[in-house]
């Protein structure tokens, strides 16, 4: 199988960010990459301008940070409410999921990849419950749900 080495021109989710040396097979570099502007051939003369992507590259992950840590003072200081519906014995309908935080940050405004909210398991308990969102491999922040229950709380009496 022929490769060819590449230098990528933008971030390629999977595959690298600019000013990256990448291998990749030589149809995807000669079909794909070249074509859409997104890669150039690694030739000597290529590998020179290496240093002005690399100076792009910082710049953009410097203002990606800057962004993730404004969006993580946001998320913080926000307290979703939730409610679910408990029966008898005290058992919940339901649960909340990373999928429901993540209605209720889009509600707030807040627009985020619902990948990002690092719940272990389905939250099925009243009461608060701290939840990990990660924005950025830098920026991880934690944020406080509170969980209310409604419906009929009549306990058993044996």
């Amino acid at each position: 199988m022929a490769n060819a080495q590449v230098i990528l021109k933008e971030k390629i989710e999977g595959l690298g960010a600019e000013a990256d040396v990448v291998k990749v097979r030589a149809g995807y570099a000669r079909n794909y990459l070249v074509p859409q502007g997104k890669a150039f051939e690694a030739t000597r003369a290529n590998l020179r301008h290496v240093e002005n992507l690399k100076a792009t590259r910082a710049k953009r992950e410097a203002e990606e940070l800057e962004k993730a840590k404004a969006l993580g003072a946001k998320i913080s200081k926000l307290r979703p409410k939730f409610t679910l519906e408990v029966g008898q014995g005290g058992r919940a309908f339901g649960s909340v999921t990373s999928l429901d935080i993540h209605k209720e940050l889009e509600a707030a405004g807040i627009v985020i990849d619902r990948h990002a909210i690092e719940l272990e398991k389905p939250v099925k308990k009243s009461g608060k419950t701290e939840v990990n969102v990660r924005l950025h491999p830098e920026v991880s922040v934690i944020l406080t749900i509170n969980v209310e229950s409604a419906g009929t709380d009549q306990e058993d009496e044996d």
